[in-house]
């Protein structure tokens, strides 16, 4: 049988996660319920609706808005919880303030019950075509929609909100006509509603025009020519991209690193007028991808490649703006948004990372002069133009890649013709901030802790080993990553240095590149994949893959799913490394997911026979 798009890929026959889209109707059947429906679908789970709201609209206008009842609402909601509980919610169009006050009582009482279950909101305030959406009863549309819904009941009750530049500029009541204003915006409705903002920069040419201004009314179709004819800089703006600015609050499961991020999200723009039901395509993708565990951070990128997807193959239906197309997960590497960190939260997580520990130690672990040159390097360059042509390429794939921690394993593997191999020496300093103090200055000696409890100089020992192991790898011609200590890699030659995304603030990557060093960078999510990615590095290390106790994890195992994505995303482009718990009862089923190599650690670190058991793993793995 063929899959949802026709390949020949089995069906599914997993349960689907459910989700719930709460909003109003489209008769056109591009936008609103009709949308959420078709994306959530499209990208594998199974979508229930409450419908807020009845419109009569086509392509081209919008007649009449009519809302449910508040008795038929809450009827809605009690009905399907009580037999589809959902994995992610996304609320899209509420017609008045009463629908508001009545649905975040409602999520209150959800979140007692559910409390690790995302809510999603779109704030709705007009259609494609230009004409406003929400309604206050007696009101009319258009006097309705100049005083913006208060969203402030929902505060602390969802997870993200996703409003577009006028929507930003209605919920704050501020002026968002350029770059900076809307970024300044962005984070005070983060604030003010303690959540997470994706605050929408695609549209930003309408920032200019008052849609409920009678002499600006004007469809997609007028709009996109003066897309065209203004391709150049505006307020800050590269009118070449869709620009998002997402702000990050607390977000659940996602590593400290970056889960009190901000960041700019850049994609090229699509200029097209079918752009129809849009940012609802969005918001429900984003919590479809949410309900399959996927972490806030990942639920954006995916979705708005998908949103990018959707409206590069889109077709007009009617006489005005048509739907986004329906075209499955986004697998095209291009599609996914350029990510720029426009802040110095990593910084500072960083900082703390190698000075909160222990303050006596500051001066010895971080100079002023490091502090200053890691956040200039940080703060002012673009992740994509940190280094124009990226590192070492690997000749072939690695194989069954042994993670060892002491020479002696490390020369029997190399003896052994173990062609590619990684030294992980942590010293106690480095347990505890992350990266070894030894990656800072060569000049000065790591510290580590003794018996007594005080700090004493062990740099010289960590050097002399690092030393040796550079030696035994070249003597047995292989490629041995140094892991962290990437100014010891340089100064005796190593062939490659692995590095975790922490290390990558206070770690001099051109300096890595101009002694023509492979880099291996580690990824736990699609978002710091992508981040990987922009560095061009020489392979991307995917995991934790299943749970591991060899170190303290930033996030949640990834799984097999997951892991399924990225290889699908990434195959074509690096090699790619899963890791993480990986071991001989599994590692057939982590093969089965198509990535070329694994990375093993406990595996063999704590068999009774280390080469023997990279022996087994690679028959299994070579046979599987």
């Amino acid at each position: 049988m063929l899959g949802i798009h026709g390949d020949n890929a089995p069906i599914n026959t997993e349960r689907p996660a459910l989700v719930w889209t709460i909003a109003g109707s489209d008769s056109g059947g591009g936008a609103g319920i009709q949308a959420d429906l078709a994306t959530i679908q499209d990208l594998g789970c199974h979508g229930c609706s409450v419908v807020t709201t009845v419109t009569a609209q086509s392509s081209v206008a919008v007649t009449l808005v009519e809302p449910v009842s508040a008795a038929m609402l809450m009827a809605q909601l009690t009905t399907l919880l009580s037999d589809l509980p959902p994995k992610a919610i996304k609320i899209g169009l509420l017609a008045d303030q009463t629908q508001v006050a009545l649905l975040a009582d409602w999520i209150a009482s959800f979140k007692i019950h559910y409390p690790s279950v995302p809510v999603i909101v779109d704030p709705v305030m007009a259609a494609s075509c230009g004409d406003a959406l929400a309604v206050d009863n007696c009101q009319d549309i258009k006097s309705a929609a100049k005083s913006a819904l208060d969203f402030r009941p929902f505060k602390g009750l969802i997870e993200l909100i996703t409003p577009n530049v006028l929507e930003l500029g209605r919920l704050t009541h501020s002026d968002v006509s350029t770059k900076a204003q809307f970024a300044a915006a962005a984070l005070a409705l983060s604030q003010s509603l303690d959540c997470s903002v994706l605050a929408k920069g695609g549209d930003v040419i309408f920032g200019c025009t008052d849609i409920l201004d009678d002499t600006h009314v004007q469809t997609h179709a007028s709009t996109y020519a003066q897309t065209q004819a203004n391709a150049h800089k505006s307020n800050g703006w590269d009118l070449a991209l869709a620009e998002d600015y997402l702000v990050c609050r607390q977000v659940r499961a996602s590593s400290k690193l970056h889960q009190n991020g901000r960041f700019w999200l850049a994609s090229q723009r699509v200029n097209t007028r079918h752009n129809h039901g849009s940012g609802c395509t969005l918001s429900s993708a984003i919590a479809a991808v949410l309900a399959q565990g996927f972490v806030l951070q990942d639920a954006v990128v995916v979705a708005k490649a998908y949103v990018s997807q959707g409206l590069s193959a889109a077709i007009g239906l009617g006489q005005g703006p048509g739907p986004l197309a329906r075209t499955g997960w986004p697998n095209d590497l291009s599609r996914y948004a350029k990510i720029r960190q426009c802040d110095g939260n990593f910084i500072s997580h960083q900082l703390n990372q190698h000075l909160d520990v222990f303050n006596d130690l500051v001066a010895t672990v971080l100079s002023a002069t490091d502090q200053a040159t890691a956040q200039v390097r940080i703060a002012s360059t673009p992740f994509q133009n940190i280094l124009s042509h990226g590192f070492k390429v690997l000749d072939a794939d690695l194989g069954v890649y042994p993670v060892v921690s002491d020479l002696t394993m490390l020369e029997s593997l190399l003896a052994a013709s173990v062609k590619t191999v990684q030294l992980r020496i942590k010293t106690d300093i480095s347990e505890l901030t992350t990266t070894a103090p030894a990656e800072f200055d060569l000049g000065k000696s790591a510290l580590g802790k003794s018996k007594s409890g005080k700090f004493e100089l062990i740099g010289s020992e960590l050097e002399v080993q690092i030393q040796t192991a550079i030696a035994l790898g070249k003597h047995f011609n292989a490629q041995l990553f140094i892991n962290d200590h990437w100014q010891l890699a340089i100064k005796y030659h190593a062939f490659g240095v692995h590095l975790g995304q922490e290390d990558l603030a206070v770690t001099d990557l051109a300096a890595i590149q101009a002694a023509g060093l492979a880099l291996g960078l580690s990824s736990h999510s699609y978002f710091e994949l992508l981040l990987a990615h922009q560095y061009s590095p020489s392979y991307i290390a995917l995991g934790h893959i299943f749970p591991t106790t060899t170190k303290k994890m930033p996030s949640a195992p990834q799984g097999l799913a997951k892991l399924k994505h990225y290889v699908m995303l990434l195959k074509d482009h690096y090699p790619l490394v899963a890791i993480g718990g990986i071991d001989i009862d599994n590692v057939a089923k982590v093969k089965a997911t198509g990535v070329s190599n694994i990375a093993v650690v406990r595996a063999i670190t704590q068999a009774s026979d280390p080469l023997a058991a990279f022996i087994q793993l690679s028959q299994i793995w070579e046979q599987s």
